[in-house]
């Protein structure tokens, strides 16, 4: 089945439960939104085999576009909402994207493609539209992982991977339930946000409330009016409220109280004042609307006493490991006897993972497998050469260890992707290529740092004689504006030495982090550029 037949199987199935639920619009009412939005785009002129971008927020044309680009035979190139146009008119050129469904906001004069307004009325239904037949090796989606520009990594993932990973989801049939409610503030272009924000869905035949922006304000509202059963979001996003809620707690001077009774609530249970502990929860669920049974983790490691801060309010928190290579989560930690602070779990579904090349602490390079995975990089022969073996096994880059219990733990990265506090991914390789155009730059080193705990993105930079710190941070400003602010190169240091490299002539990015450590790059600057 594609994707758009697991849609209409689930509207015939459960036609009046919730899909959209800030709009209150059912399964079987989205599936005729999807066929009108159809019409709209045909008349566009989409046809089979076309690659249309969507970029949107988390409104709810999104998800009713993207079934209709998918009945009408199309690709969707996934884009990012907050990257340039620049960065916009490079990526539709490279996967031959000729329109782009966008809010209006978006909209700029492009190179190459038009706009297609998303929130624009669709007349009604062409009863003599029908959907395009697709199989589950039909590509579904595009999406950029490595920058937009330079020879950059788009994956393509079929319906296929898309079907097998959501039905990966039957592992969380403990704690999600149909008719429930799933909340949906994280992009639906990211592939966090996809799985739980569309795949999910549609494998629980429950409600998605779709929140457009990250204002905690707005966040708690929805959490008292609607009363998630499930929330996805990035470990900062949490630690922000377990902050908030500890702080309101204290203003109270309660904290001693209500910490006593979640940190001893085991033998409080045991002695027959489980309604206290109870009495003690209630307020602090209250503030995520009180029904909330899930928290899932993802985008980067969720610090220990913070996970057991939600599991000590009555909520199951799991921490998901995936990719956009993986749809998603293809390891998840679970509720266990001995759960061990930052470990990411083991495998779901038909996932299968393996530990090469491990050295004597037992730390390796993770590879998977599995019919969730992508089959390559689109017109990357490279890439995938370095990314897949014979049989199949897809290098993830990330070293990681078992532990006694047999969970999986992340212990670093063997590729040079740098995750930021926020989960955002910057990829060294893209600014690179912008600061190698740099007059007077003969070589440059990027990659992830910290500066007073926070971690920022990190430039040396190898320069002619005569190069000035104030000319080159200038420069790197400039460069900075082409690509996404998330993204730009905060701190640098120059120097007029070689930076080491391989006998390849590619940099050795951990010698060059190393260096600056040790002060070998005096010339450096601590100052933002913005």
């Amino acid at each position: 089945m594609n994707m758009y037949q697991v849609f209409k199987q689930v509207a015939k199935e459960s036609p009046n439960a919730l899909f959209l639920v800030r709009e209150k619009i059912s399964f079987k009412e989205a599936l005729s939104l999807i066929h009108a939005r159809a019409t709209t785009l045909h008349k566009a002129g989409v046809k089979p085999g076309d690659v249309v971008g969507l970029l949107a927020h988390n409104i709810p044309e999104f998800p009713l576009t993207l079934f209709a680009i998918w009945y009408l035979g199309g690709t969707v190139l996934l884009l990012d909402t907050n990257l340039t146009p620049f960065e916009y008119d490079n990526m539709t050129k490279t996967v031959k994207c000729k329109l782009v469904c966008a809010e209006k906001s978006f909209f700029y004069k492009a190179k190459g493609f038009k706009f297609f307004d998303i929130q624009s009325k669709d007349d009604g239904v062409d009863s003599k539209l029908k959907p395009v037949k697709l199989d589950e090796n039909d590509i579904a989606t595009l999406s950029f992982t490595s920058g937009s520009t330079g020879n950059p990594k788009v994956v393509p993932l079929t319906h296929g991977n898309l079907k097998n990973s959501s039905d990966y989801y039957a592992d969380m049939g403990n704690w999600i339930h149909k008719n429930e409610i799933m909340y949906g503030f994280l992009p639906l272009y990211h592939i966090f946000g996809f799985a739980a924000g569309i795949l999910a869905p549609m494998y629980f035949h429950m409600g998605i409330l779709l929140q457009p922006t990250v204002n905690p304000r707005n966040i708690l509202e929805d959490f008292k009016v609607y009363k998630p059963h499930c929330i996805p979001a990035v470990p900062r996003l949490y630690e922000v409220f377990r902050n908030k809620i500890i702080e309101g707690v204290k203003e109270k001077h309660m904290w001693w109280f209500v910490s006593f009774v979640l940190r001893h609530q085991k033998f409080l249970r045991a002695i027959g004042l489980a309604k206290l502990v109870k009495k003690v929860q209630k307020p602090l669920r209250d503030i995520f609307g009180g029904r909330v049974n899930l928290m899932i983790a993802g985008g980067a490691a969720t610090k220990p006493e913070i996970e057991k801060f939600y599991e000590s309010l009555g909520i199951t928190f799991v921490q998901g490991y995936g990719m956009t290579e993986t749809v998603g989560p293809f390891c998840c930690s679970r509720p266990a006897k001995h759960r061990v602070p930052f470990a990411f779990g083991t495998p779901i579904g038909c996932s299968e993972c393996t530990i090469r090349d491990a050295d004597e602490k037992g730390i390796g390079t993770l590879w998977v497998r599995g019919p969730n995975i992508f089959k390559g990089y689109l017109n990357n022969k490279e890439a995938n050469k370095e990314s897949f073996d014979k049989d199949g096994w897809f290098n993830t880059g990330d070293l990681v260890y078992l532990d006694k219990y047999n969970q999986y733990h992340f212990a670093g990265r063997k590729k040079q992707v740098i995750v930021l506090d926020s989960g955002k991914n910057v990829y060294p390789d893209e600014l690179e290529a912008l600061f190698m155009e740099i007059d007077g730059v003969k070589n440059v080193a990027v990659f992830e740092h910290k500066i007073k705990d926070k971690t920022v993105t990190y430039a040396v930079l190898q320069v002619e004689k005569g190069t000035t710190l104030i000319k080159l941070g200038a420069q790197i400003a400039l460069a900075n504006r082409k690509v996404a602010p998330y993204k730009w190169v905060t701190h640098f240091a120059m120097t007029t030495d070689d930076l080491p490299v391989t006998s390849t002539q590619k940099v050795k990015h951990h010698m060059v982090r190393q260096n600056l450590i040790d002060g070998k790059y005096p010339n450096n600057t601590e100052n933002i550029l913005r």
